[in-house]
């Protein structure tokens, strides 16, 4: 099969689109024709050497997410059979053409949308559900706190944020990005100038602050979050493109009861990833369906131009999710 490879830590041009052997999947494992993958920030800092795959996925094919049909499946395999449409997360390896997946983590693709659409939410989508829903404890008519509105996972936020019935209010980097944002359903935009933030979020609630923050920056941002929440609130952190440490206020973590979550995605165990992918299936998938939140696509690529994409999303230009077309 064709893969994009990591021939050796650096930038774009250590990618590499080569031929490999394919995949072969366990007794509980499906086998995957992948139709579209996406590009994330953390394949980005993989190529780097900073964020290595774990254990089980191949350490030198990037991409964590996939839209594709089933090829074949294991001798176990009871919930999926050839040709089916599925999508979901994997550790890494969906750079490629062929990847496999164990079968109560991948999820059947709605009749109703695209494999583009499809490949666009894994990472996004459950990301965001998971911090805000899981974790966040997000009731109707709380308001959530959104960092990096415009990114992927922002903007997925957002639309899921909306549809559990919350307020929401986003910052970004540039007005443009807000104003997306705000075609998306985003409530309130703060264009965040030198990380501050926190007044213009008490202002907006009336010195009541937000009850859930989805953090994607972390750095500076942190201190921001933790003045402008509100008391027993609760801060997921999920990124942490502006730095992995920060100065806080202990004495308004006391005063305030607040509550600060750390959680990624990649690394869990598979009993946590088939718990986070039935979640998903019962309460989003629903609602993808039915057209009530979508993905938001930037652009589509061929998978040959996958240095292009790195170099265009480490650019942080892109509005939604950058998309690599597989050969068939």
């Amino acid at each position: 099969m064709q893969a994009v490879v990591i021939t050796q830590f650096g930038g774009p041009e250590v990618l590499d689109l080569r031929a490999v052997p394919d995949p072969v999947p366990a007794a509980d494992e499906v086998l995957v024709a992948v139709k579209y993958t996406a590009v994330n920030r953390l394949d980005l800092l993989q190529r780097l050497g900073l964020y290595p795959a774990p254990e089980g996925a191949p350490v030198d094919i990037p991409g964590v997410e996939f839209a594709g049909t089933v090829e074949s499946t294991g001798s176990a395999v009871t919930r999926f059979r050839a040709g089916d449409r599925v999508f979901g997360l994997v550790g890494g390896g969906s750079y490629a053409q062929y990847i496999v997946a164990h079968e109560r983590t991948i999820m059947p693709i709605p009749k109703t949308i695209s494999f583009q659409q499809a490949a666009a939410i894994p990472e996004a989508f459950m990301t965001a559900f998971d911090a805000l829903v899981v974790h966040g404890q997000l009731k109707k008519g709380e308001t959530a706190l959104i960092s990096a509105a415009g990114s992927g996972v922002g903007a997925a936020a957002v639309q899921v944020a909306r549809v559990f019935g919350a307020h929401t209010i986003g910052t970004a980097r540039s007005a443009g990005k807000i104003e997306k944002a705000l075609a998306l359903g985003l409530e309130h935009g703060i264009v965040a100038r030198e990380c501050k933030f926190a007044q213009d979020v008490l202002a907006l609630t009336g010195d009541k602050g937000v009850d859930v923050v989805l953090e994607l920056v972390g750095g500076l941002y942190i201190s921001e979050d933790i003045a402008c929440m509100a008391s027993k609130g609760r801060l997921i952190i999920v990124g942490l493109v502006g730095g992995a440490r920060c100065e806080i206020n202990l004495g308004t973590v006391l005063r305030k009861r607040l509550e600060i979550r750390g959680t990624v995605m990649r690394s869990r165990t598979l009993e946590e990833k088939v718990s986070i992918t039935e979640q998903f299936s019962s309460l989003m998938l629903p609602l993808i369906a039915a057209g009530k939140v979508s993905a938001v696509i930037d652009q589509v690529l061929p998978l040959a131009k996958a240095a292009e994409a790195h170099v265009y999303v480490g650019k942080n230009e892109n509005f939604g999710k950058v998309l690599l077309e597989l050969p068939v």
